[in-house]
């Protein structure tokens, strides 16, 4: 119905105009670019505008969520995002902490936090490699599929390339501070006798700060990308405002 009274105003206004013309010709311009408009009306975008708005979207969301990661105090302080202490560590510390050692745990963790805010920003690199590789067939499944397609388009294509990029530089952060290299000693001695005897070991420290890094990024990604699906006043160009408010976009819990 509301495709019908659109289409009604238009050929009204194309009467008014054609009645105004000096000549057939023009007549026949006007009415060539108003027919136009119309179609474009009926249409909806088409699938060149749904891959440059999925492109436009996603290098907004990765680049917020990113900068949000990415900085001091980026993981640290975010409850979302903050990475805990380990199983092996966290069963025994109530325990640790009344014998004295509180500090050396809160030192532990922030350790992990820090090394995860510098590996950040190599994930940058990574999503726009990604969004170039879009196909067409990628971007309508993603505006036509559930809230968060998007962010499970680069769970899919981007997670080992990440945990690949960012794990060195998560090893090289946690090799600069001290209690963090008294685990990683720990870790190497105790581990082969947890094993023999049938107990949980410690993990990998670099390896469990990246995964949890990825993990984080990837949910901010998620909350931009339903917030742009959800909220007009997110999206922020009229690309998007044309594409995410059109009837082929879906928006599924």
């Amino acid at each position: 119905m509301r495709v019908r009274l659109i289409g009604l105003s238009l050929c009204g206004l194309s009467l008014a105009c054609l009645m105004g013309c000096a000549d057939s010709g023009q007549a026949g311009s006007t009415l060539g670019r108003l027919g136009k408009s119309i179609g474009s009306v009926i249409a909806g975008p088409s699938e060149s505008d749904i891959a440059s708005a999925l492109r436009e979207a996603l290098t907004q969301g990765t680049a917020t969520a990113v900068t949000r990661l990415g900085k001091t105090d980026g993981f640290w302080k975010d409850p979302q995002a903050r990475i805990p202490l380990p199983a092996f560590i966290s069963r025994y510390e109530s325990t640790v902490r009344a014998i004295g050692y509180g500090s050396t745990l809160d030192q532990f963790q922030l350790t992990m936090n820090r090394a995860a805010e510098q590996a950040a920003p190599q994930a940058l690199e990574i999503f726009g490699q990604a969004i170039g590789d879009l196909t067409l067939a990628d971007a309508k499944d993603i505006l036509q599929g559930p809230n968060n397609a998007a962010t499970e388009y680069f769970r899919r294509s981007t997670s080992a390339l990440l945990q690949q990029r960012m794990q060195p530089i998560v090893a090289q952060a946690t090799a600069q501070t001290g209690v963090t290299q008294q685990y990683k000693k720990l870790a190497s001695k105790a581990g082969p006798i947890l094993r023999l005897s049938g107990s949980s070991p410690p993990v990998d420290i670099d390896a469990y700060v990246t995964q949890y890094a990825i993990g984080a990024l990837f949910i901010k990604i998620a909350d931009e990308e339903a917030r742009i699906r959800q909220n007009p006043a997110a999206r922020s160009s009229e690309l998007l405002r044309k594409v995410f408010g059109s009837s082929l976009a879906k928006s599924a819990p």
